[in-house]
């Protein structure tokens, strides 16, 4: 027995050494060395404070912001308890928050009832921290935007066109815009001359 257990006790000690601890600062150091921001966590700053990260979605809810989706993640944009709702597609309780988000969206960026809302404006994205939203969904909502900072709506569409982020390589997925990345240049815009 003790020919076997000592090799096995050495074979957990070096095993650990290697995938415990020698793989994960190399990892680590790889990532911090090729790509530090995004290793980070991607924080953006204004005036020294941290305002976000660019690859988490946070939750807009004042009229002169452009809304992110939807958020199934705890009681919203929660990065701890990153999920969706896991509701079936059939689901009552899912068909009525969607028809509850269509009739909010509609009210809120002035659509009539016939007017179609974007999917990513009344549905949880799989992690509920998506931070991009469709174009489509950014264009509704600039009417509401433009108005509540004093803007018109060729400026906020502008704006949008510009935070604007092609498809993956090309053709992977669909333009998208940032939202946390748009409403900062929303922020600079109207603080700036």
């Amino acid at each position: 027995m003790r020919r076997q257990l000592l090799p096995s006790i050495l074979m957990l000690v070096a095993m650990t050494a290697v995938t415990g601890f020698a793989y994960t600062f190399a990892v680590t150091g790889v990532g911090q060395l090729l790509f530090g921001d995004r290793a980070d966590g991607s924080i953006l700053e204004r005036g020294g404070q941290p305002v976000g990260s660019e690859l988490i979605g946070q939750g807009f809810t004042a009229p002169e912001y452009v809304h992110s989706r939807p958020s199934a993640a705890g009681d919203g944009y929660d990065p701890t308890i990153s999920s969706g709702s896991n509701l079936g597609p059939l689901n009552p309780d899912l068909v009525a928050s969607i028809e509850e988000r269509i009739g909010a969206y509609r009210e809120l960026n002035g659509l009539g009832p016939d007017d179609t809302a974007p999917v990513d404006a009344v549905t949880a994205s799989g992690s509920g921290l998506d931070p991009h939203i469709s174009v489509g969904n950014a264009r509704l909502q600039a009417a509401r935007v433009a108005e509540a900072r004093g803007l018109t709506v060729d400026e906020v569409i502008a704006l949008i066109d510009e935070n604007t982020v092609n498809p993956t390589l090309g053709f992977l997925n669909e333009p998208s815009v940032n939202v946390l990345l748009l409403n900062l240049a929303l922020e600079e815009r109207e603080t700036s001359p």
